[in-house]
């Protein structure tokens, strides 16, 4: 390797070990690696115990043929076994490279193929390859970097010896790289999963179910997004909507559940799971729960200024509060309750559309009904099932064993 090699090496190593958002992180390897090898497409799969997980995928010209949008489809996360079958597979097995010049000269005695079907279906020829192991420091393979097509004068050729070379260095201090941010995810995960399980404590007092909570999310986040707020500002929303109704923790059951109308004074109680909410997310300097706390304080609050409990109108109304507060009605009137079957999507529209600029944010309202096959779409994968309506039902019967089994 050549001073340059080295000084390359060098900078992109300073340049991944900035990096601790997993996503981003792989997206810059895949990034890095093509600027190197002259890769015209190229993708990482992690391994987990006996599965390959793929994680990430870069291809310039299935960019510009397909435009961002329709990337995102083409290049879903999937999971596969690990066996030598696969070329990614077979480099997790025996620790080796592969370079390919030609996938579709692989020898028929090779423990490994080439599957054209992604070809196939997508209009695209993959001639050249290069798999490379990622190694960690204990000499494990933890991941695999597929190459493919280096490109000379608008055309694939084979990649270089040189490549080789510089691309296992540099998959070496990638390796390194993923295991922090994945240390770093993990520990987000954890604080997230404790607020969403929070959530559902809230929630399952007031017979809400769990997924109620998660399409109230991912709303937030679709209506966010559509907003053009930064993707970090989108995953703020999505972790803080969760605690909008986590002030219901301090409502009496007698009001909580009670199955006819609430009298004016049983209503101010009520009403006041916004202040309780704000008060036990009061004072945290963590993003999240700081966001959360104006979540669960604004988000009862209408836009002509006849909301609880602050009565504020207009944009004086957080956005995080005027976000939440139409996707939990959207969500409430579209959804199954314990004492109501859902609205008609018709009926739906037709009382958000009545609420707009009264209840609801007019700004907001047209994003929402502009989305609508993206909301249906969300609706329906986190859609409850009859189960979901009281999760402590079968208690009597539940095997306690199984509660003292630790994840694996």
């Amino acid at each position: 390797m050549n001073e340059k090699d080295f000084q390359e090496i060098l900078d992109i190593g300073i340049a991944l070990s900035s990096e601790h958002d997993l996503s981003k992180l792989l997206d810059k390897i895949l990034s890095k690696a093509q600027e190197v090898t002259g890769a015209d497409g190229g993708s990482i799969y992690l391994v987990k115990k006996d599965k390959m997980i793929f994680k990430a995928s870069r291809n310039k010209t299935l960019l510009e043929k397909f435009g961002p949008e329709k990337m995102k489809e083409i290049v879903k996360t999937f999971v596969i076994p690990v066996t030598k079958k696969s070329m990614a597979g077979y480099t997790v097995v025996t620790g080796k490279l592969l370079n390919i010049s030609d996938v579709k000269n692989i020898p028929s005695s090779a423990d490994y193929s080439y599957d054209p079907a992604f070809d196939k279906k997508y209009g695209y020829d993959t001639v050249s390859m290069l798999v490379i192991p990622m190694i960690n420091r204990d000499g494990e393979v933890t991941g695999v970097l597929q190459l493919i097509n280096s490109m000379e004068n608008g055309h694939p050729v084979a990649f270089k010896t040189s490549h080789e070379k510089i691309i296992s260095s540099f998959s070496s201090q990638a390796a390194i790289s993923i295991a922090n941010a994945e240390l770093n995810e993990d520990l987000k995960n954890a604080h997230f999963d404790t607020i969403f399980r929070l959530s559902e404590a809230a929630e399952c007092r007031d017979k809400e179910t769990a997924n109620h909570i998660k399409r109230v999310s991912h709303y937030s986040r679709l209506l966010s997004e559509k907003l053009g707020w930064s993707p970090e500002a989108c995953e703020l929303i999505f972790w803080s909507s969760p605690m909008h109704d986590i002030g219901k923790l301090g409502i009496p059951d007698a009001i909580l559940q009670k199955p006819g109308p609430l009298t004016p004074e049983e209503r101010a109680v009520m009403e006041q799971h916004t202040v309780i909410g704000a008060l036990v997310l009061k004072d945290s300097s963590i993003p999240v729960i700081a966001k959360s706390r104006i979540v669960a304080l604004t988000h009862h609050e209408k836009y002509d200024g006849t909301g609880y409990p602050q009565k504020i109108k207009g944009e004086d109304i957080p956005l995080e509060g005027r976000i939440v507060a139409l996707a939990d009605v959207y969500d409430a009137l579209s959804s199954k309750r314990v004492y109501k079957p859902p609205m008609p999507e018709e009926k739906v529209i037709s009382i958000l559309k009545e609420g707009k600029g009264t209840h609801f944010d007019p700004v907001l309202i047209e994003l929402l009904l502009e989305n609508m096959k993206k909301i249906a779409e969300i609706r329906e994968e986190f859609s409850d099932k009859e189960s979901d309506y009281d999760n402590f039902l079968n208690i009597k019967t539940i095997d306690l064993k199984t509660l003292l089994k630790q994840e694996r």
